[in-house]
């Protein structure tokens, strides 16, 4: 791999109190970018002071959305150390995306290389008080200054980070879910398997309607039958019923979450049966009728789990748990973030120390 050129900020920011941090406002002085062009590859690799890039208006991630994302974070142990969960994961998830997107796969070192060098650089914005982080957002997007429904010849590859709080501050509270009856969230053979900026801005309409309704987030139905639930919001989603785990199959239209994968493998650790399938709102609401339904929580990597307390579709409404946080929640929760901030063993060696 090319030798990465560091140009240092002039002048360093100010960083922010980590008892207020928003998440995803406040970034650090430097961020990562190699350039592609069809015909050379990968090259230029640097990390340099944060602030605009420079697009032509006519650039093709601004017309036709050739652009993916991922979001990990790195955390502070308490010996001062700082370590990823799970980093590779989240590079051969974003070169799928790529591949879905038509954007060039990056080598999976120069992927990792963008993000542990940036993190060393600003190690001193990882924050140190409890259940806090320093979030890392790599996206790769098509920058062709040319119109025209075509794939990108020249694209970018690009990391930024941000120091971000405890998500839960005042501790995990169960949120009310609303089954969406208008909008799809995607289809088989269409980009929800890819982390797609495209999926989440059509997503956004649904999510304001659910909070205009008081609801927090919307359960995502397929596109296809509209009877078989996918997602929550922007997250994947399981059930206890009956003793077991159920949680939607990775279809073609379901994201394969890093945190979903870890919930999985650490249930079945501690001897639950899974059962990853096609899974109704009916057989749903049913469970919760007839009170085998015990309890339910979205994954993800900025929440980690989010417990469901209310699930709602049409005039319908049924609760869980007595809308509280259920244990096996809670364990997960508890397991994960022992094990991404060091408090918890590793067996599986999901950690990566910088």
């Amino acid at each position: 791999m090319q030798e990465i050129k560091i140009t240092r900020a002039a002048t360093l920011k100010e960083k922010p109190d980590s008892s207020t941090l928003v998440f995803g406002k406040s970034f650090t002085d430097h961020m990562f970018i190699a350039d592609y062009y069809q015909g050379k590859g990968w090259c230029d690799p640097r990390i340099v002071p944060y602030g605009p890039l420079q697009l032509d208006p006519a650039a093709k991630v601004l017309h036709y959305a050739q652009e993916i994302f991922e979001g990990l974070k790195a955390y502070r142990t308490a010996d001062g150390a700082i370590q990823l969960f799970r980093p590779m994961d989240n590079i051969r998830r974003m070169n799928l995306s790529a591949e879905r997107l038509s954007l060039p796969q990056v080598p999976e070192d120069l992927a990792l290389a963008g993000i542990t060098e940036l993190v060393k650089l600003e190690q001193d914005w990882v924050p140190h008080e409890k259940d806090t982080s320093l979030y890392i957002r790599p996206f790769l997007i098509g920058v062709d200054p040319a119109l025209g429904v075509h794939s990108s010849h020249h694209c970018q590859y690009i990391v930024i980070v941000c120091p971000v709080g405890a998500y839960y501050p005042e501790g995990l509270a169960p949120v009310k879910i609303y089954v969406e009856d208008q909008d799809v969230r995607a289809v088989k053979g269409g980009t929800g398997m890819a982390k797609a900026g495209g999926n989440y801005a059509a997503s956004l309409r649904a999510g304001d309607r659910a909070e205009s309704k008081g609801y927090t987030q919307v359960l995502w139905l397929d596109g296809v039958e509209r009877k078989y639930i996918e997602e929550v919001g922007a997250m994947n989603v399981m059930f206890k019923v009956g003793g077991k785990i159920l949680t939607p199959d990775l279809n073609g239209s379901v994201l394969d979450g890093i945190t979903r994968r870890s919930c999985i493998q650490l249930l079945k650790d501690w001897g639950y049966e899974v059962e990853e399938r096609r899974i109704s709102a009916e057989e749903l609401f049913e469970a919760a009728r007839n009170g085998a339904m015990e309890e339910a929580w979205g994954t993800g990597t900025a929440a980690v789990v989010s417990p469901i307390g209310e699930l709602a579709e049409g005039d319908e409404k049924v609760i869980i748990n007595n809308n509280e946080i259920g244990p096996v929640t809670q364990k997960l929760y508890d397991e994960l973030t022992g094990i991404q901030w060091g408090r918890n063993a590793d067996p599986h060696d999901w950690i990566m120390k910088l």
